[in-house]
């Protein structure tokens, strides 16, 4: 495999000479340098209005060993990702009671434009975070909880927007390379544009060119190919910001699916073995963005338009022989689409509201998938066998919201939001009889009430209403249609404390009720709607910083999750996880600091059930990842060890029947968590 790091120096290289340094830094990149950023340990007292809404930044997230970038959301307290097949599919998603498959009721998004995709071919909401590069992301903002009335579908677990560089902290070329021919490439950074004679106005071109290629331990390579690249162009000046980003994404990859835990423990099959070497798939993304800023003394208007492309080609066998002994189960999940939209809106602050000052704002956002050939498909070694269903779709929404926070006095303030959505789902053409079209409407909404600061605490108490969409096959079906938009409400009470000024803690108690649960079904690969549910629970996260070279956090999540209406015997969400933790530390160099610098992180889940009346039940999984690294200013090394304890958990569990051949096996289906392994990266800065 020595030719494959080969081409990795090669792809370096030329793009190194290509980006050398400005002769004169452009004046943001001196203050970026400046700014000390601590992220989820900032003091965000009297900025925020509920516990559970935060930012993290490269301080929280580049300092962790990964396993996967998807795992970058996991700075979001209580929530664990995890993978259940190949490295090119979405992730798994858990928050807040939630099993969120690959990324329902909760809304992600990269500067407004959205990474969920309703109505796929695959699950809806799904959601890929491998066009992100990790790198290039400056801050997460984060909320839990339908409080916020920017937060539309999907979000009833909450939302997180990724925010870009404009201008790089710094060039830099990464090389990495790891256990099981892992090996990743990266070349980023800014380069001059033509200078402005007016005083205070930036411009540039901000770059990035990724390649990642991964085996993984399985019997049958993942070969997971990854290609990313990003130009951004900004202009900036003391009052308007304008961007043009384009993004790049193409991967590949052959998949290990879950397997029946009975044969791992007969002794039949190996860990990492795999009962269909074919199963995998290919992905497309690639996108533009126009983004708009700009402040008018106390005006502030912002928008941003947006085109993506996607494509998803995806080959799955989770049930092997049960349902055809002769040609297998494998199916086929395929798709592509246009989706176009943007968002507008406008901060009039510091106005007078019956007396009272209150900052206002008003908010439109538009979005429509233009969905083509998205089917399923019986195959064979990823040959054709028959085809189940097939559409051309289109589905438009429009949503409006206003909010209102008023300041009525220095230790009361609130927030006031409404929002409504208008949906339509429209066929463009089926193989399936009786499809039409169908509009929809909702109002939702949102209330907020912050007390203090007393003694460096705030009190939140927090209620809104949210609701997710429903696939458009569903809801335009002549007979048994799906309820087009499904109506979820929430409400949270909370605190956050800065008593001790290296310490910030937030606690916050919640509850969540659904009119439709959409629950994972694991032998068909998708979730389908299901009866209503209600969630409480309780979280705790707290960040410690006492001096520079030293940092510690802990977050732990507890959460009670229930079917409504079901016999009290079957009434367990499948895959719901009651109990979460996460907690780590970094020693020595801090954030961009020279010097040495290590680091550890743990995080656990347990008691999670497999099916309605928890008779079968997850395994609890702990995995433990650790760092160690020296840095200067214009280079650093580093390594990772991942899985350091070589615990032989599971990503995940599912519990359902299939036939590996030898018969029926029913119960848990399980995907291992990869074995210890080691990573080396290094990096030069310039």
């Amino acid at each position: 495999m020595l030719s494959r790091p080969f081409c990795l120096l090669t792809l370096s290289l030329p793009l190194a000479l290509l980006a050398q340094p400005p002769e004169t830094p452009p004046p943001p990149t001196r203050v970026l340098e400046e700014i000390v950023i601590e992220g989820k340990a900032d003091d965000l007292l009297g900025q925020t209005d509920t516990a559970s809404k935060g930012r993290a930044t490269p301080a929280d997230f580049l300092s962790r060993p990964l396993m996967r970038r998807g795992e970058i959301l996991e700075t979001i307290p209580g929530m664990m990702i995890t993978q259940h097949a190949g490295g090119g599919k979405a992730n798994q998603y858990f928050l807040r009671g939630f099993n969120l498959d690959h990324g329902t009721d909760f809304s992600i998004s990269l500067e407004g434009m959205p990474l969920n995709m309703r109505t796929h071919a695959h699950g809806q909401g799904y959601t890929d975070l491998n066009p992100l590069i990790p790198e290039l992301v400056s801050a997460i903002d984060y909320a839990k909880g339908s409080y916020t009335a920017a937060d539309g579908d999907l979000s009833t677990a909450g939302s997180a927007n990724f925010l870009l560089w404009d201008v790089m902290p710094q060039n830099l070329v990464r090389l990495e390379f790891g256990a099981y021919n892992y090996y990743r490439a990266l070349m980023a950074g800014t380069l001059p544009w033509a200078k402005s004679a007016e005083e205070g106005v930036s411009q540039g071109l901000t770059y990035a060119l990724e390649y990642n290629y991964y085996d993984g331990p399985w019997q049958q390579p993942e070969e997971f190919n990854r290609w990313n690249g990003l130009l951004r162009w900004f202009k900036q000046d003391v009052d308007t910001k304008l961007s043009v980003t384009f993004m790049g994404y193409r991967g590949s990859w052959t998949s290990t699916d879950q397997i029946p835990e009975a044969l791992l423990n007969n002794g039949r099959l190996g860990r990492y073995d795999t009962m269909d070497p074919t199963a995998g798939g290919a992905s497309e993304r690639y996108s533009v963005n126009v983004a708009f800023e700009h402040r008018d003394e106390d005006v502030v208007t912002r928008a941003n338009a947006y085109a993506i492309y996607y494509m998803l080609d995806l080959y799955s066998n989770f049930t092997f022989f049960l349902d055809d002994p002769v040609n297998g189960d494998q199916f086929q999940q395929a798709e592509q689409r246009w989706v176009l939209g943007g968002n507008l809106s406008r901060t009039w602050e510091k106005r007078e509201l019956f007396g009272i000052e209150s900052d206002l704002t008003l908010g439109l956002q538009t979005r429509t998938d233009i969905i083509d050939g998205i089917g399923l498909w019986k195959t064979r070694q990823r040959q054709r066998l028959s085809q189940v269903r097939q559409d051309d779709i289109l589905e438009s929404s429009i949503g409006l919201y206003g909010e209102a926070l008023t300041r009525w006095t220095p230790w009361f303030r609130t927030v006031l939001g409404l929002r409504g959505d208008l949906y339509h789902f429209e066929p463009q053409s089926s193989s399936v009889e009786g499809q039409d079209a169908e509009m929809a409407g909702i109002i939702s909404p949102k209330f907020s009430a912050i007390f203090g600061p007393w003694k460096q605490t705030e009190l939140y108490l927090n209620f809104g209403t949210g609701f997710h969409s429903n696939d458009a096959r569903g809801v335009t079906a002549a007979r048994d249609p799906a309820d087009a938009l499904v109506r979820t409400m929430g409400a949270e009470i909370g605190l956050r404390t800065q008593v001790v000024p290296t310490l910030t803690t937030t606690l916050a108690a919640f509850w969540l009720q659904s009119d439709s649960e959409l629950i994972y079904v694991g032998d068909a690969g998708t979730n389908e709607p299901g009866p209503g549910s209600d969630r409480y629970g309780l979280e705790l996260a707290s960040y410690w910083r006492p001096v520079k070279w030293f940092s510690a956090d802990l977050e732990l999540a507890l959460t009670h999750a229930r079917l409504r209406d079901v016999p009290d015997d079957a009434d367990h969400i499948p895959n719901s996880i009651p109990i979460m933790f996460s907690g780590g530390f970094t020693l020595g160099a801090q954030g961009n600091d020279d010097g040495f610098f290590a680091g550890a992180r743990v995080r656990c889940f347990a008691n999670s059930p497999l099916e309605e009346t928890n008779t079968i039940q997850g395994r609890d999984s702990i995995l433990v990842n650790a760092t160690l690294g020296y840095r200067r200013q214009s280079w650093e090394a580093a390594v990772d060890c991942l899985n350091l304890l070589n615990r032989q958990d599971y990503d995940i569990a599912y519990a359902y029947d299939s036939n590996p051949g030898t018969g029926v096996v029913s119960g848990r289906h399980v995907h291992p968590i990869e074995p210890r392994m080691f990573r080396l990266r290094v990096t030069y800065r310039f």
